[in-house]
């Protein structure tokens, strides 16, 4: 058996291994971490040689440090980064180049409309009749985008939404509302099998999809981390956010809001948040834009999204592809029947 982790930030852990009798056998560490001393690697391997093939990850995890000597070093992995190699070999996950990724920066669709192909797109990703892909979102109007989850009315100030033009539309995936006008936010969704995920925790799985961004942020002179549970971050405060849905087909929808140049004074009225929420977002004054992306970079949202349509190809190749007739077809159709009724979007009032 064979499973790989890229560790966000960090290096690639590979693991090779046979299960014999219901345990680990023949275990090989290998990857492109740094590890002192060189004699560390054969405690680690030792470690996992006769575990269980059923441990779970914490258990593998365990043993692994407490084989290892005191004075070792581990840069760029960690015990739980071979913990969750091994549990990815086990459930034969796949990784990033074992699939033909498609990249979709298509026409603007109303806010609606992008509800409904977000589950249009993971739908025929399940079901074999697309391709992986990312997804670009482009808009023309402004809307308030709420978490299936949240309270419609807790969360949107409905009079002042009217009052600059604010649809307000629901998601399939939990999470926070997203803000947003054209040209103020970028946001993107990955559709995955969930084979790509197998083996991560729901937690793991926000930073192992979204690392290609943490790379294009950087080359960019940002220095952006991923912050537990779903936050996009740098030193000067957040800079997006990701939520996420495993669907019963088999299929992961990823998507991610980051803030280029939002009118923090607009949102606030629009949205109802409170002191401690509006810091969170990387602002203490309703007067001051979001603008983490802009100010970071200098460069325009064009070219910032240009970069990271370059290093996921980069990464782990891709090509331009776009939404089909038979899938928008769909996503009307979807429009008419959930995302556009006000039995969905009132679904938590």
């Amino acid at each position: 058996m064979h499973g790989e982790y890229k560790v966000p930030g960090g290096k690639l852990v590979v693991v090779d291994l046979d299960v014999v009798d219901g345990r680990f056998s023949n275990f090989r560490l290998a990857g492109d971490f740094f590890l002192e001393p060189d004699s560390a690697l054969g405690d680690i391997d030792a470690a996992v040689n006769g575990l269980a093939a059923d441990s779970e990850a914490a258990t593998i995890a365990a043993a692994i440090k407490a084989a290892l000597p005191k004075e070792a070093t581990l840069l760029g992995f960690s015990p739980e980064a071979v913990a969750v190699a091994i549990r990815r070999s086990l459930a034969k996950a796949t990784s990033w180049r074992d699939y033909d990724w498609q990249l979709i920066h298509s026409k603007a669709v109303a806010p609606v409309m992008q509800m409904a192909l977000d589950e249009v797109l993971a739908v025929e990703v399940g079901e074999g009749r697309r391709q992986p892909t990312l997804r670009i979102w482009e808009w023309d109007s402004p809307a308030v985008v709420i978490g299936s989850f949240q309270s419609l009315k807790n969360e949107v100030d409905p009079d002042n939404a009217a009052k600059f033009g604010f649809d307000v539309v629901r998601r399939v995936s939990g999470g926070g509302a997203m803000f947003m006008e054209a040209g103020s936010v970028v946001t993107y969704s990955i559709y995955a099998p969930a084979d790509l995920v197998q083996g991560l925790s729901f937690a793991d799985s926000y930073a192992f999809l979204d690392e290609w961004v943490i790379v294009a942020l950087k080359s960019l002179g940002i220095d952006a981390s991923y912050v537990p549970l779903n936050d996009i971050a740098s030193p000067s405060g957040k800079i997006g956010g990701a939520a996420q849905k495993r669907l019963g087909n088999g299929a992961v929808l990823h998507h991610v809001t980051m803030s280029y140049d939002i009118d923090g004074e607009k949102m606030v009225q629009v949205l109802r948040i409170g002191r401690e929420k509006m810091s969170d977002k990387g602002t203490k004054s309703a007067a001051k834009r979001v603008d983490p992306l802009r100010s970071q970079t200098g460069l325009t949202r064009a070219e910032i999204i240009e970069r990271m349509k370059a290093t996921f190809t980069s990464l782990y190749g891709a090509t331009a592809g776009d939404v089909t007739d038979a899938e928008y077809a769909k996503a009307e159709q979807l429009v008419h029947d959930k995302f556009g009724t006000r039995e969905w979007i009132e679904r938590v009032p």
